[in-house]
């Protein structure tokens, strides 16, 4: 696991800090420049390198997502060193949690551990992990805001346990707005299936982030 940091401007105001893998390198730069042109502050970017992106990322074991016997074991030690190791370089400034897919459900899964993010950017997260809505059901997010997006073809998928994924988020939609209100969280429908736009559906969920917390 490796930590990168980029900042465009100085004394930034907010850290958006999202787990990465080497699939979505090629467009991370276009998806940080499409981040900032949105924002009205300076910001910090942290990229958090995983070296596994089913083994750092997963919370649980679903051996339809991985038959990797290290998957579902592991995700506790990438919000660890979230907590030890990133935090404390910035501190005293909001931090917007975000990712795609897994990363996106890594992101909702460590807000129902800690209090430390401000909000929460899930772009069509992996919420169709067995037992997901229960957990859900039972622990709320301790963050103020939440984004949730999804393709509008993903759950259309000839996996039936993909195709789950709609409901799922509908779920997840309908839990946040009677845990944290309508007002601070919502769902977006992208066009197209999980592989289409994903940077662009990134830097929408970080920008609205950005504009809940009115930095």
């Amino acid at each position: 696991m490796r930590y990168e940091e980029r900042i465009p401007g100085d004394r930034p105001r907010c850290l958006l800090l999202q787990p990465t893998a080497r699939h979505e390198a090629p467009a991370l730069d276009a998806e940080l420049a499409a981040i900032v042109a949105a924002a009205q502050a300076p910001l910090a970017a942290g990229l958090l390198h995983v070296d596994d992106w089913d083994v750092d990322l997963m919370p649980w074991p679903d051996r339809k997502i991985s038959r990797d016997e290290r998957a579902g074991h592991c995700a506790g030690q990438t919000l660890q060193f979230i907590r030890e190791e990133v935090l404390p370089r910035h501190p005293g400034i909001p931090v917007i949690l975000g990712g795609y897919s897994l990363a996106g459900l890594f992101a909702l899964w460590a807000a129902t551990q800690c209090d430390a993010f401000a909000a929460v950017a899930a772009a069509s997260p992996s919420l169709w992990i067995e037992g997901w809505v229960p957990f859900a059901r039972e622990h709320a997010p301790r963050t103020r805001e939440v984004y949730l997006s999804l393709g509008d073809r993903e759950e259309t998928a000839k996996n039936a346990a993909i195709a789950r994924v709609g409901d799922c988020v509908r779920a997840q939609h309908e839990l946040l707005c009677g845990q944290l209100g309508p007002e601070h969280c919502t769902l977006v429908w992208e066009q197209g299936g999980h592989f289409s736009d994903n940077a662009g559906r990134l830097a929408r969920a970080f920008a609205w982030c950005l504009g809940q917390l009115d930095l």
